[in-house]
């Protein structure tokens, strides 16, 4: 009599420790989609931001912006590594 109480307390720790951890598992992945979908509309409204500024930019301003030291140094270390 007493193995079989001994295994009905087995088998009830057994099912509750197995449906603790089910449960645990369910509402992390829950909780991680939630997270994924709120990272995912704010990478989208930087993106949008970030297309808005770029636009702002133009390639003109970007090559006025290299002096002409920079673009000197630039020159000499394309031609070192080709002649390497």
């Amino acid at each position: 009599m007493e193995q079989v109480n001994l295994m009905v307390e087995a088998l009830n720790l057994t099912f509750f420790g197995m449906g603790f951890v089910f449960l645990f598992l369910t509402v992390t992945v829950f909780v991680i989609k939630f997270m994924s979908m709120i990272v995912q509309k704010i990478q989208k409204s930087a993106s949008v931001l970030a297309l808005d500024n770029s636009k702002e930019h133009s390639r003109d301003e970007m090559a006025d912006e290299l002096d002409e030291e920079a673009k000197f140094v630039i020159e000499q270390v394309i031609k070192m590594h080709r002649g390497a």
